[in-house]
């Protein structure tokens, strides 16, 4: 089976992370488990970028030296692997990962060797927040249309990329599919762009306004590598891409997917320049990019530059993983900005996993062990009753992991979970239709097709905790563990306790 690479945005580590960090970690989390669990062998990036002029900025305010305030913030980024259940097999940070470096360097000549540098004296305006110049018309109202904040002029000399050279390899790259954008506004959303035509931008800038924080260009100690070039190589400096070697080869120039899951604010960067670096350098391009929209508190995007933010790690401490896996990928829509509030999150979980398949699995074991020593009765024959059948669940139970295999091939992660969602809700009404609980009290009721029923509705909670493992690992293992395997469920206990 082809390899499937997959990478996180590496964000600013500038102020503390907020859950629009934690929901694209997440994701990708779930896509990597995902594959991990159809047999795909997997590798899974996440990172910081650490060279960020505003990081500089940021350090100066707190009084700290730049390497140690980076360091410092990273780890707290780092930190969230563990406290969101993530499964990284790898994590680079920019600044200090001595992989990256040699990486930058290698396509940096690149890209000069096919003559795609050149200098040029440039007066244009500057968002510090988005690390980027803009054009006037693309302005909002005069101010920045990500940050809404008022641009910096700026006039330097740097070295320029000749993006134009590549706009039509682009183009050609999107419409022929041998790049993916999901959702496809997306992608329309990109060739609207390439259609309007591009423009060369700056890629490096004055090392004396960086305070020499950054990677020097080759053989320009002057100017350091503009931080959008220098953190978008992270996805194959990590790879060893200066001296391509087995990782390398087998990651990214090989036949399998890779695919960046990134935020819609930095979809220019990697379905555009990302794109034309790479063709600069003579590299393969990506598979699928795959692009969320935005958290939103109270109708504004989260944001660390305007202190907009919402903790993970308090959320987490007060209502669980669990409950914040779910919410993201169960609450955030394939397509458009999600408002958050605690109560949504609270609702999703209680609703879908503590009365729903929490529930489900707990009633249905305690039957089978105050009935039938905890053993289930395997056959694979429809269970029919007088008035139900099971033939509505096991079709289910067969279609879900197709189901949730064409929901995730576009990251569509609502989609899937409501797929999870549909099959344990078909479970409780068969119970429900059935009332194995009154039935088993009837002196003449059919305790052998009962006891039949309960097995079945165990399996099918059996597959349900096999498909719901890459969304919320945690709570999977615990339902899983309750279920036990072959014909023997263990002893019932509370697998998803409700939030009050």
């Amino acid at each position: 089976m082809d390899p499937y690479y997959i990478t996180t945005a590496i964000p600013y580590v500038n102020a503390a992370p907020h859950l629009g960090h934690a929901l694209e970690f997440v994701q990708a989390d779930v896509l990597a488990r995902h594959r991990r669990l159809r047999g795909q062998p997997v590798r899974f990036l996440s990172g910081t970028d650490d060279h960020a002029l505003k990081n500089v900025l940021a350090a100066r305010t707190a009084g700290e030296p730049v390497a140690d305030y980076v360091n410092s913030a990273a780890d707290r980024f780092q930190a969230l692997q563990g406290l969101l259940d993530l499964s990284c097999d790898d994590y680079i940070r920019t600044s200090s990962d001595p992989r990256h470096r040699p990486g930058v360097d290698y396509l940096w000549q690149r890209c000069a060797d096919a003559g795609d540098f050149y200098q040029h004296t440039y007066t244009g305006l500057y968002c510090l927040g988005c690390e980027q110049f803009y054009e006037p018309d693309t302005l909002i109202g005069g101010v920045c249309p990500e940050h809404r904040t008022e641009l910096e002029r700026v006039t330097e000399t740097n070295w320029f990329f000749r993006l134009t050279r590549y706009r039509d390899h682009i183009k050609d790259a999107i419409t022929a599919g041998t790049l993916t954008i999901n959702p496809p506004q997306k992608r329309n959303e990109v060739l609207a762009l390439l259609n309007k035509g591009l423009q060369d931008f700056s890629v490096s800038r004055p090392a004396a306004r960086a305070g020499g924080w950054g990677i020097p260009v080759p053989g320009d100690p002057s100017q350091v590598i503009y931080v959008w070039w220098d953190a978008l190589a992270n996805y194959i400096t990590a790879l060893g891409v200066d001296q391509p070697g087995e990782d390398y080869e087998y990651w990214w120039a090989g036949n399998g997917e890779r695919v960046h899951v990134i935020g819609k604010g930095i979809t220019r960067f990697h379905a555009v320049y990302w794109i034309g670096l790479l063709l600069s350098a003579g590299q393969p391009l990506p598979t699928s990019i795959h692009v969320h929209d935005y958290v939103n508190v109270g109708g504004a995007k989260l944001s660390k530059s305007t202190g907009n933010i919402i903790d993970p790690v308090g959320l987490v401490d007060a209502y669980g993983t669990d409950a914040l896996r779910w919410w993201i990928t169960r609450e955030v829509p394939l397509l458009g900005d999600t408002e958050f509030t605690t109560a949504r999150l609270i609702q999703a979980y209680n609703t879908d996993l503590a009365n729903g398949l929490g529930n489900l699995a707990n009633r249905t074991v305690t039957l089978l062990h105050k009935y039938y020593d905890g053993r289930l009765h395997l056959e694979g024959a429809p269970v029919i009753g007088p008035t139900w059948d099971s033939a509505d669940l096991d079709t289910a139970c067969a279609a879900l992991p197709s189901n949730i295999d064409a929901a995730l091939k576009i990251a569509d992660f609502r989609s899937a979970t409501a797929h999870l969602v549909a099959t344990v809700n078909l479970a409780n009404q068969l119970l429900n239709a059935a009332e194995p609980w009154k039935a088993l009290r009837d002196p003449a009721g059919d305790s052998h097709l009962i006891h039949r029923l309960l097995s079945r509705v165990a399996q099918a909670c059996r597959t349900i905790s096999t498909e719901l493992a890459p969304f919320c690992p945690a709570g999977a293992t615990r339902l899983s563990r309750q279920l036990g395997d072959g014909e023997q469920a263990a002893a019932p206990e509370p697998v998803f306790v409700r939030l009050i």
